[in-house]
């Protein structure tokens, strides 16, 4: 069964004629309108077997061809059966097995010295290697292998490595310079480090002279505790006079230390910090705090407090000044 076929009978579907009688046709001289010209000239009716020859010849055999079931027409070859196809697919593997088997023992048998020379090489090749015309498969793997082997060879010579795996990669700027990779990284390095000790010295510069007397102080313990033995005990002078000197912020006798430090900074514990800017006057005089920004956050009573009694003041004055004037 062809591709056609099995495609009509299992997916198409044709017409069926219907077996019922057809309804005969009326002639169509008595249907219809009737226009009837009069011929003066008398052309319009045809002698008898002028027209003859021009009527169509009718044939009673064509009536009873029966029609196709389908309209699809094959071109080409028909497509193959089940069977051929099965045929067709272990040629292939055969052929497939074939050729693996050539291949394996073609490099399983020793190299032979000038077998590639006996082979006819005048003519033009082609950039894989082969010869270009007709010629055999043997004749083609062979001109390849040697196109290989030349090439290898060819890199050996120069010194490279056929795998170009120890090659070392070329870089490339975007004008088509070679980049010297060891050159560039160490470019970057020195960079890093300029960079690295500009910070440094603009940390150094934003310091103040505290903190660089602080700095030179830990520099010197540090010298010092070279030299200085690792047992210390509740008695050393040193020791104490370091931790006598320290400040805590819950020390509740800290304001009544008046002694200053001996680091020859002036000390800060005889008298309590306080905000140094201008501020509102209160009823009891006390002054803000030296952490206060400035910022009035009250409700106002104090101010509108002192209004009040200055009013008050002002106006037992005037009192005053007019009964003195009476």
């Amino acid at each position: 069964m062809g591709l056609a076929d099995y495609l009509a009978q299992n997916y198409l579907s044709a017409d069926k004629t219907s077996k019922g009688k057809k309804r005969k046709r009326k002639n169509a001289e008595d249907a219809g309108l009737v226009i009837a010209d009069d011929d003066v000239s008398g052309l319009s009716k045809s002698r008898n077997g002028d027209d003859d020859d021009d009527i169509p010849m009718i044939i009673p055999g064509d009536a009873n061809i029966s029609k196709r079931t389908t309209t699809w027409k094959t071109f080409g070859k028909a497509a193959p059966s089940n069977n051929e196809q099965a045929a067709a697919d272990a040629i292939l593997a055969d052929a497939a097995a074939e050729t693996q088997a050539r291949n394996a023992e073609d490099e399983d048998a020793p190299a032979v010295v000038g077998e590639d020379e006996e082979m006819d090489y005048s003519g033009p090749t082609m950039a894989s290697g082969a010869m270009a015309g007709l010629q055999t498969a043997e004749q083609v793997t062979k001109a390849l292998k040697r196109k290989e082997r030349e090439e290898k060879k060819a890199m050996q010579e120069m010194g490279m490595d056929p795998t170009g795996k120890a090659q070392e990669t070329i870089y490339r700027d975007a004008s088509g310079r070679i980049i010297n990779v060891a050159m560039k990284r160490a470019e970057l390095r020195r960079q890093a480090d300029e960079e690295e000790r500009k910070k440094v010295e603009e940390a150094e510069s934003r310091r103040g002279d505290v903190q660089k007397r602080e700095k030179e102080a830990r520099m010197r313990e540090l010298e010092e505790a070279k030299t200085m033995s690792l047992s210390r005990y509740a008695d050393d002078r040193q020791l104490n006079d370091e931790q006598k000197e320290q400040e805590r912020w819950n020390d509740p006798a800290l304001a009544f230390l008046s002694k200053g430090t001996t680091k020859g900074t002036k000390g800060t514990r005889g008298r309590k910090k306080t905000y140094a800017g201008a501020f509102e006057p209160n009823r009891y005089g006390i002054r803000p705090g030296y952490r206060w920004d400035g910022v009035d956050r009250s409700i106002g009573f104090e101010k509108r407090w002192f209004e009040a009694r200055n009013q008050q003041q002002n106006i037992k004055d005037l009192q005053y000044a007019w009964q003195m004037d009476e």
